[in-house]
């Protein structure tokens, strides 16, 4: 899956890359999250868009979005098939500038995040999937889901799914929904070819939603991460330490029975 990600590149190198006129002039993420705003590249009337939409893809029928489950990704194994996502591959598919990600490997001790960069360090072009939800009172929310597909072998060691990447000479194909059907387009949703991507330990300070800063993406070894990881527990175990009432030094005297009894 892809749950959070990174976009560094200057404004105008992302523009350059992807085609778009529009001109935003956004700052570096080193910890995008969903829900939060993105940006994004579509193709209207033959042009490419740029645009910014809420990554946590609402369909167009959901009645409240408050009882809708929070859908980031959408796998390419059932995208034609899922009614939120059936409507959208076919006519409104996109592309999500990024500069990397992060996954979670699974551990007996814990969860380790790694953060992971194309070897040739050039920006990702993830595949994604779009939808205008429109509220009861007209209000429109533009949303968006990244496209997973199963992890090859090589990646498979830090988790099972990835996200699908489009290829530079591919982007027109991708976003022409009117002129490539879905069912071409599901050709280009597969796993980067072994050796595309490199990947190392970070802290786990990315875990918190809230950070957001260069050390993130820094690299982490193996005996930083357990010292961080004991950092952590003995905190936890101290805070748990301070929260207990500490014992009385003399008990409370015995109240008189005056015969009515009393729960407390």
């Amino acid at each position: 899956m892809c749950g959070r990600y990174i976009i560094t590149s200057a404004p105008e190198a992302l523009r350059q890359l992807f085609g778009y006129g529009e001109q935003p002039n956004f700052p570096p993420r080193h910890n995008v999250a969903p829900t939060q705003p993105v940006p994004v590249v579509i193709l209207e009337s033959g042009i490419r868009r740029f645009k910014l939409m809420r990554w946590g893809f609402l369909p167009s029928w959901v009645k409240d979005p408050r009882k809708f489950a929070l859908v980031i990704n959408a796998r390419s194994e059932t995208v034609l098939e899922k009614p939120s996502f059936r409507n959208a591959i076919r006519r409104r598919r996109c592309l999500l500038p990024a500069d990397g990600y992060y996954e979670w490997q699974a551990s007996p001790l814990r969860k380790r995040p790694f953060c992971i960069r194309r070897r040739d360090g050039q920006p990702i072009a993830f595949a994604g999937v779009a939808e205008t939800w429109t509220g009861p009172n007209g209000e429109e929310v533009d949303t968006v889901a990244i496209v997973t597909t199963a992890a090859a072998p090589e990646m498979a060691l830090l988790h099972d799914r990835v996200p699908v990447a489009i290829e530079l000479r591919d982007f027109d194909l991708w976003l022409d929904g009117d002129a490539v059907s879905a069912e071409l387009a599901m050709g280009m949703m597969v796993a980067p070819p072994p050796g595309t991507f490199v990947w190392h330990e970070v802290s786990t300070a990315v875990n918190r939603v809230a950070n957001d800063s260069p050390d993130l993406i820094l690299p982490f070894s193996a005996e930083e991460a357990d010292a961080e990881a004991m950092l952590g527990k003995k905190a936890r175990a101290e805070s748990r330490t301070a929260a207990k009432p500490a014992p009385r030094s003399t008990p409370l005297p015995a109240k008189p029975d005056d015969g009515q009894g009393s729960l407390f």
